[in-house]
């Protein structure tokens, strides 16, 4: 081989290297050993580090980058710094790809961080008095996600037509007569001697000692729409490594790590 010809065939390998796992289209595929996720703080951080550690018995490294915040996830994705996330529900997710059209898809469930009706005064939203008062967060989404979850219950019915956006405005039917209070989100747990139940986040729920799954008088369901979810770019959702990582993370260690860590604050929803 004269030197030219090696020249060439080192410039080769040189540039494969470099295009790292490029597919026959130009697509960038996932590298079979190593995969880069993005996490918030909190319970998906924490389950993600369970499934690091799975993951490293089959040969898979799992790099893991926490952000504080829901808007750099799918920046970072989009943008290829991330090759998945798992911090949102599809709502979010849904809006925040329509918003800023980004190309990204949810792969797989996860867990659900429950709504739940409380109340310190009935054991059973049977019991609710005509005219009771009912409270709900203040924002438009935890409001609607509250309203919908009232609906679910069967203690309202809502315009269909609004979707997910749906406000106090859009209740059709109130048998109850109930009156809807629309309060700061955190402060809910602190006004349920004021008010006869209330609808609160699991954070929040779990901060006034509340166990979901045990407590609460009315629960959202592990699939409800505001099940959290895995997402990639687009080109990348039949990725065969992108399964085996949904795989790891939906196992039985994982379950079980979610079920007993966790007591009900975070529910599989798979």
């Amino acid at each position: 081989m004269n030197t030219s010809i090696k020249k060439i065939a080192a410039f080769v390998a040189i540039a494969t290297i470099v295009a790292g796992f490029a597919a026959a289209d130009g697509k960038k595929a996932f590298d079979p050993n190593h995969l880069v996720v993005g996490v918030t703080a909190g319970p998906h951080e924490e389950i993600m580090e369970e499934v690091k550690k799975l993951a490293a018995k089959q040969g898979i490294i799992i790099e893991i980058k926490v952000f504080t915040d829901y808007v750099l996830p799918n920046i970072a994705l989009a943008q290829g710094d991330l090759d998945l996330n798992s911090f949102q529900h599809k709502p979010f997710l849904d809006k925040f790809k329509a918003d800023r059209k980004l190309d990204l898809i949810d792969v797989a469930n996860t867990i659900t961080a429950p709504l739940g009706v409380y109340s310190k005064k009935i054991k059973s939203l049977a019991d609710l008095k005509d005219g009771a008062m009912l409270g709900l967060p203040n924002d438009p989404s935890n409001g609607a996600r509250s309203l919908l979850l009232f609906q679910s219950l069967g203690l309202i019915e809502l315009n269909p037509a609004k979707g997910l956006n749906v406000t106090t405005h859009d209740v059709t039917k109130n048998p109850k007569k109930l009156r809807l209070v629309e309060l700061e989100a955190s402060q809910l747990p602190r006004q349920l001697e004021e008010l006869d139940a209330a609808a609160i986040n699991a954070n929040f729920a779990v901060e006034a000692g509340f166990v979901p799954v045990k407590d609460a008088i009315g629960l959202e369901s592990p699939n409800s729409l505001y099940v959290n979810v895995i997402a990639v770019r687009t080109e990348n959702k039949d990725d065969p490594v992108l399964a085996k990582f949904i795989k790891i993370y939906r196992s039985p260690e994982i379950k079980a790590f979610i079920e007993s860590h966790f007591k009900g604050s975070t529910i599989v929803s798979w």
